[in-house]
């Protein structure tokens, strides 16, 4: 077992950084960039910040030599070890192309033809086995709209647009439809996805912020709680309470820990009692790594919020196109989520979205179709559709 005293005194400053890297609770991850570690003589938390030039660290050792100390060596073992782990992925979703006749499940099936309807064409197949037509419109059946005018209009919506700019904008298309209908497409798809996504666990970091934003419900103030992971910029979870300073964050938290398999080693937020309370229920441990609660962030420095500050944005752009929410469990909020989460690039990620960012891949032109697809597709097996032969 290695001692204090043993890494102040054994081996260079390259193996006592490892020693340190390889002991429980010495290390405190920021983010990427910005590291704490612990002194191994007095109870002093030196900070480790990335620059151009590489690693700084505020020990004396550092400081007044200039080398590379050994908590910088602690950071370089802990971040690569870390991007090791990165490396297990979850299998890409991709978009849902029939390998096997839905009637009578044989693999011996060839294109044939294209069915043209109203609103677009639809791919026919052929089985040689059992000698039936069938097509395949999965997650857009007996819909009058095709998938491309569903999930553009999807787009236009969680972009910025209200629903009424969104049917417009579709009548310029040639397709004539209210905004009713449009906000039925969200309310039903929202809720397929959101049924499907639940069940992947998405890579998240060790640091996660909380934040709440006030948004009006039928005219009343109410509160948008959202946990969100502070390197990837998922949006794990969200609540909406009637008030701010007595809401229990507690099923927030939980929330969070059920969405992504763990609790953060880290979580920051701002001065409000209910994370602080919340967090020793739900995050705070005594085995090691013990999680940490930093509830004093600051306009600047490394204990901003303006992470989740881009998310209370999104909020606020859409509640104003829509003078205000309806009902608390409204699905346009749950839509935004996956929207920021599964559709929207973001720069901060160099153009990638939060879930390819947690190693979640959403493959296709149109990730609308890829997910709607996916999420119906249990669906078609479970009760065996059988779509109209010719």
């Amino acid at each position: 077992m290695i001692t204090d005293t043993d890494m102040q005194t054994v081996g260079t400053r390259e193996d006592r950084g490892k020693a340190i890297a390889e002991k429980d609770g010495q290390i405190i991850r920021i983010n990427d960039y910005s590291y704490k570690v612990k002194s191994q003589s007095s109870y002093t938390l030196y900070d480790i910040i990335s620059t151009e030039i590489g690693w700084k660290c505020t020990c004396p050792d550092h400081t007044s030599r200039g080398v590379k100390c050994k908590h910088i060596f602690a950071v370089e073992f802990s971040y690569a070890i870390r991007k090791q782990v990165e490396k297990v992925r979850i299998e890409p979703i991709t978009t849902i192309n029939p390998t096997a006749c839905i009637l009578c499940g044989s693999a011996n099936i060839v294109k044939d033809g294209l069915r043209h309807n109203q609103y677009g064409d639809i791919q026919v197949f052929f089985c040689k086995d059992c000698s039936q037509h069938f097509t395949l419109n999965l997650g857009f059946e007996k819909m009058k709209a095709s998938p491309q005018t569903i999930t553009t209009a999807m787009q236009l919506y969680f972009s910025g647009e209200s629903l009424r700019n969104v049917a417009k904008s579709l009548r310029l298309l040639g397709v004539k439809v209210t905004h009713v209908a449009v906000y039925k497409w969200i309310e039903k798809y929202t809720l397929l996805m959101e049924q499907y996504l639940e069940q992947i666990k998405p890579q998240v970091s060790d640091t996660w912020r909380a934040d709440e934003v006030f948004v009006k419900f039928s005219g009343n103030m109410k509160y948008l709680f959202a946990l969100m992971d502070d390197e990837t910029r998922f949006w794990i979870a969200q609540e909406v309470a009637g008030t701010k300073y007595k809401h229990d964050a507690r099923s927030l938290f939980a929330m969070g820990k059920e969405v992504t398999g763990k609790r953060p080693n880290v979580l920051i937020t701002d001065g409000l009692p209910a994370y602080h309370d919340a967090f020793n229920k739900e995050f705070y441990t005594r085995s090691n790594p013990k999680s940490k609660h930093i509830n004093a962030i600051k306009l600047d420095g490394d204990m901003n919020n303006n992470k989740m500050e881009r998310i209370n944005g999104e909020i606020r752009d859409r509640e104003k196109v829509m003078r205000g929410l309806k009902k608390d469990d409204t699905s346009i909020l749950r839509g935004m989520q996956i929207y920021h989460n599964f559709i929207r690039t973001h720069e901060g990620l160099n153009g990638k979205t939060p879930a390819e960012a947690c190693g979640i891949e959403v493959v296709g032109e149109n990730k609308w179709i890829t997910l709607i697809q996916n999420a119906s597709y249990p669906t078609l097996v479970n009760s065996r559709i059988h779509p109209t032969t010719s």
